[in-house]
C-alpha cells in the first residue's frame, strides 16, 4: 500500500514518535508500505511521521552508487529499516546538501555529524548497533530527526534560512491549501 506523503505545514511532521512496543506483523507491514511509498516517491529515507503515522520507525535505501568509496567497506545491508531508533557517538562534522520528500523541491547546506552509531530493533525483533558514515550516517540522522519532530530547515544556518524561507513559506501554503480542499 502506498501511502500519501505528507508535507511541511501538515502537523503530524512535528509530532515526536511513539516506541514500538513489539514486532508484529503489522509493524512488518508497515515498514514494507513504507519502503514502497519512499521508492515511488524517488526518496533515500521515509520516516513514520511522514505519512501520519506515529510509530517510531524509519526505512532507509542508500543506493550503492551514493555511499562514498572510502565507506563502502561498511557493509551496512539495504534497505534499512529502524524501530526505535538511537543515535549516538557523534564523530566529526560534514556539510552537506539535503532534500526531504516534505519539503519538495527545497534543497539546502546542513551540518551533520560525519559519522554516527545506531542502536536500533530490526524487523525481526532483533536488537542491534551499527556504526555508519557519510551519506549513510546523513540519512540516519535525518530521519531520526523526524521521529523527534525535528525538520531538516530547522537544522539550517541563519544565513540558510533566510535564502530558503520562501521556498518553506510557498510549502507550508500549499500543504494548507491542500487540507482546505
Amino acid at each position: 500500500m502506498k501511502y500519501e506523503i505528507k508535507t511541511y505545514g501538515d502537523e503530524v511532521l512535528r509530532n515526536k514518535a511513539v516506541p514500538v512496543k513489539e514486532v508484529t506483523d503489522e509493524i512488518r507491514e508497515l515498514a514494507s508500505d513504507m519502503l514502497q511509498t519512499m521508492y515511488l516517491a524517488e526518496g533515500v529515507g521515509l520516516a513514520a511521521e511522514q505519512i501520519g503515522r506515529t510509530e517510531a520507525i524509519c526505512v532507509i535505501d542508500v543506493p550503492p552508487d551514493c555511499i562514498e568509496p572510502k565507506y563502502r567497506e561498511q557493509n551496512i545491508e539495504m534497505p534499512l529499516v529502524l524501530i526505535n531508533p538511537v543515535v549516538s557517538e557523534p564523530e566529526g562534522k560534514n556539510k552537506g546538501k539535503e532534500g526531504c520528500l516534505s519539503f519538495p523541491g527545497l534543497y539546502a547546506e546542513v551540518v551533520r555529524a560525519e559519522s554516527v552509531s545506531v542502536e536500533y530493533t530490526d524487523i525481526n525483533n532483533q536488537k542491534k548497533k551499527i556504526r555508519v558514515s557519510g551519506f549513510v550516517a546523513r540519512a540516519v540522522q535525518h530521519e531520526v530527526d523526524h521521529l523527534n519532530g525535528i525538520l531538516f530547515p530547522d537544522r539550517l544556518s541563519p544565513s540558510q534560512k533566510v535564502l530558503t524561507a520562501s521556498k518553506v513559506k510557498k510549502i507550508k501554503s500549499e500543504t494548507m491549501r491542500k487540507k482546505e480542499k
